[in-house]
């Protein structure tokens, strides 16, 4: 069964840290979460149990090293069901055990023989039906579904209760099996797409082998961002409204959920006419015009299968079938061929892999790393990180991201290229990849997110492809939060943002915004303070600064937060000097209210402004 979600090692001390990291060498993009102050990894934690309870909720297989009653215990609250459970697995800290607890139907199974080869050791499973027919009918491969869990269950009590089996249609992965076989056996497992009609003496698997290509002629198809040349950061965005011949059906009032409903169930009466399962079906297709279609992708997301898109040309004959000619590289059959119901089925003798269907809407999502630090970075961005088939952005960003998996493809550039990557990006996703384009911080501040606007914008209105790309922009932790929630809280007022380098806008502007929100008496978080090119830039505008506030005015310099080495300083306006400063320095000046006291730390204090003014 695939894992969507790379695994999460989570360990308790550094005792633990070095077979973790031999485990996280088995599995790209997983990360080590260790607890917090006690040994340093790529994640940490506060509070194991509740840390635990939230992988698990979020479906995240779990790696555990410690003791298998630790987990046990961590997780009971959450347990109820056993077919959505996600793999949960403990490991002794020093590798000498592997034990699968939990997610039997996801393949927890199969991670322990994974581990547990990476560790030279022998798996604990303890699966009665597994250890005596050396797999889990239960779990099929990538490509089959289970039809009911249920029977499924009451159909191994009876293989182990001494009943044997026959094996009708294609089941290659149990050749090898040490399963009962007998020809005359009362009990089948049946690998079929037929639907399952509910006898007990079978267990129904179906092979994904049938692709639903429909057609949606009344619909108004989303333009995608840009189509106006508005630069809407919606892309994709659009109102169809899919008419729909047999139900009379033909309102542009409908919503986008409700036009997705409508293509759905057209699917499904399809498949249900001919007796077929709907867990047989493996893709979705559509012409490649309606891409942008969020009818088509709600439609996707309620038969739960991927979404594919096809180009037909004029010798593949009339729509919906000429979507199949266009995209299936495998014989099939084709079921349901009917210009009113717009919904043609095409029946292989094998399981489909979806991949190999046309091909899907690309993607650009843009996403902010945080400060630096992988705990800072929200779970969003790290998921799609994960799902990347390509991660653009300045190398030493791109290097923050990791780790990666090999079959990623980087490309990392100058930190001032900031245009051409945006093209790249938008190339790259036009052709249905997924592309991720790293910033530091949040990527809407002084970050990618508004260059690859800027190119959507520009691009977009000569290039229908681009405008088809689903866009996403990932928000992050950005240098002044960061910086300001390590001081306390000197942002709890009104504040703004200022970027000091006049590498794209001129000195005059910079100085103009600079004395409205120093007459304004806003906090001011200094971006881009000083640099080689321009030494003088943050003494002139200190000078202006010191025009309207008070010598004590509170100053925080936060340099490299959230990275190691990082080091965080309060002192006054009248104390500042630019020696102070580098680069990678975020300077947040005070207004006429904030204040500080002592934190009793190492001599610190806590630096606020308040939310009110006498």
């Amino acid at each position: 069964m695939a894992r969507l979600t790379p695994p999460a090692i989570v360990i308790l001390g550094p005792g633990a840290l070095a077979t973790a990291r031999r485990i996280q060498t088995r599995y790209a993009g997983c990360q080590v979460h260790a607890l917090q102050g006690r040994v340093e990894a790529d994640v940490s934690y506060t509070e194991l149990g509740a840390h635990l309870c939230d992988l698990y909720a979020r479906g995240t297989p779990i790696v555990a090293l410690c003791a298998a009653g630790i987990v046990i215990r961590c997780v009971a609250p959450l347990l109820s069901n056993k077919g959505v459970e996600p793999p949960v697995l403990a490991v002794a800290e020093d590798g000498s055990a592997v034990v699968p607890l939990l997610g039997g139907l996801a393949g927890v199974n199969v991670m322990a023989r994974e581990i547990a080869a990476a560790l030279a050791v022998s798996p604990a499973i303890t699966t009665s039906g597994e250890l005596r027919f050396g797999t889990c009918v239960l779990n099929p491969p990538d490509g089959y579904a289970l039809a009911d869990i249920a029977q499924g269950k009451r159909f191994v009590s009876d293989l182990l209760a001494g009943e044997s089996t026959r094996i009708e249609g294609e089941a290659p992965w149990l050749d090898a099996a040490q399963l009962p076989r007998s020809d005359s056996a009362r009990l089948a497992i049946r690998v079929t797409p037929r639907a399952w009609d509910g006898r007990d003496d079978e267990l129904v698997i179906h092979p994904r082998s049938v692709v639903a290509a429909v057609t949606v002629p009344g619909a108004r198809v989303g333009a995608g961002a840009g189509a106006s040349g508005s630069g809407s950061a919606s892309a994709g965005a659009g109102s169809p409204s899919a008419t729909n011949a047999d139900h009379g059906a033909n309102s542009s009032s409908d919503s986008q959920t409700g036009s997705g409903a409508r293509v759905a169930a057209l699917v499904r009466e399809a498949l249900d006419a001919h007796g077929l399962a709907p867990l047989s079906l493996a893709a979705l297709l559509a012409p490649s015009e309606h891409m942008a279609d969020p009818a088509l992708a709600d439609a996707a997301a309620s038969l739960n299968v991927p979404l594919r898109f096809a180009q037909p040309r004029p010798e593949d004959g009339e729509p919906p079938s000429n979507l199949l000619h266009a995209a299936l590289r495998v014989p099939y059959q084709t079921l349901h061929d009917d210009a009113n119901a717009r919904v043609a089925l095409a029946l292989a003798a094998l399981a489909i892999d979806p991949d190999t269907i046309g091909r899907t809407r690309g993607r650009l999502t843009v996403i902010g790393l945080g400060p630096g630090s992988a705990d800072l970075m929200v779970p969003a961005a790290r998921t799609a990180l994960n799902e990347a088939t390509d991660i653009l952005g300045y190398e030493t960003y791109v290097k923050m991201a990791g780790p990666l998996r090999a079959d990623q493809h980087v490309h990392g550039t100058d930190n001032r290229e900031e245009m051409q990557r945006a093209h790249h990006a938008f190339e790259l996703a036009s052709t249905g990849r997924s592309v991720v384009m790293v910033s530091s911080g949040d990527p809407g501040v002084f970050a990618m997110a508004a260059a690859v606007l800027e190119a959507l914008e520009e691009g977009g209105s000569k290039n229908a492809d681009w405008r088809a790309v689903q866009l996403a922009i990932v928000p992050g932790v950005s240098a002044a939060m960061a910086t300001a929630a390590q001081a306390g809280a000197p942002l709890g007022h009104d504040f703004c943002m200022l970027s000091l380098s006049d590498n794209l806008k001129p000195w005059t502007i910079i100085e103009k915004r600079l004395r409205h929100a120093a007459e304004a008496d806003l906090v001011m978080a200094f971006y881009n303070p000083i640099s080689r090119a321009r030494p003088w830039q943050l003494d002139k505008a200190l000078d202006i600064v010191r025009e309207y506030r008070a010598a004590a005015t509170k100053v925080v310099l936060g340099r490299d937060i959230g990275r190691p080495g990082s080091t965080l300083r309060t002192i006054t306006l009248g104390e500042l000097r630019s020696s102070d400063v580098d680069m990678r320095t975020m300077v947040i000046v005070g207004s006429s209210t904030t204040r500080g006291f002592a934190n009793g730390i190492d001599g610190g204090e806590w630096v606020y402004t308040p939310r009110w003014y006498e």
